[in-house]
């Protein structure tokens, strides 16, 4: 199994280049403005408190922001977060950054009206025991999102992940189905929106299934 010291070395090294993908940096007006209709359909109209766990260089935690939410980020690298902070104070958005772990936030005994998570799951060696501390997080009524999929490959592009990932409980991903049937237990209701056929979202064509499984707690 992997251990948290080799994680935070591998996102840290992958930081400095992360945003260079089509999906990670959102630098194409397309493929930010795709993300950004779709996460005001998942999202309340009214500002809420939206809890970013995995947020990476925090470019989706920018259009949450954008769209007048209280974003809390948070990430196991803190060269990931250090840009995150970095991209949000260039563009003048107020957010709240923590190095931490994703699958049990930093954040205490608060509750959040939201939880977003993307393209996380597949890295944790417990995601079930993460699905039940995120449910825990959020409000009575509010809303979990998980963009997720069954990749072709793991890890960044011609990097190995680290040692012992193979071993991870969802490695390479989660179908639809398989994550579903976790979270259907913790939540009041869920629907599954594939997301594999919008090239505009991933910058271009994507083999794999990617979806995003959103639910009422």
């Amino acid at each position: 199994m992997t251990d948290s010291a080799a994680i935070t070395a591998y996102w840290d090294a992958a930081a400095a280049d992360f945003d260079a993908e089509p999906d990670h940096g959102l630098r194409a007006a397309g493929t930010r403005a795709a993300w950004s209709r779709l996460l005001t359909a998942w999202l309340p109209s009214d500002p809420s408190s939206v809890l970013d766990v995995g947020c990476g260089t925090g470019s989706l935690s920018a259009l949450l922001a954008e769209a007048g939410h209280r974003v809390t980020g948070v990430d196991l690298s803190p060269r990931m977060v250090d840009q995150a902070r970095a991209k949000l104070s260039a563009a003048g958005l107020p957010a709240r950054f923590l190095v931490g772990d994703a699958a049990a936030p930093p954040t205490g005994d608060e509750r959040f009206d939201a939880l977003l998570s993307r393209h996380l799951v597949w890295t944790l060696p417990d995601p079930e025991a993460a699905l039940a501390d995120w449910t825990a997080r959020i409000r009575p009524g509010g809303t979990l999102i998980l963009v997720e999929g069954r990749w072709r490959e793991s890890g960044q592009a011609g990097v190995e992940y680290v040692a012992g990932a193979d071993a991870l409980p969802w490695h390479g991903g989660v179908t639809a189905a398989d994550l579903s049937a976790a979270v259907r237990p913790l939540v009041a209701d869920l629907r599954v929106e594939l997301l594999s056929g919008d090239p505009v979202l991933w910058g271009g064509p994507v083999p794999d299934e990617r979806y995003a499984l959103i639910a009422r707690v």
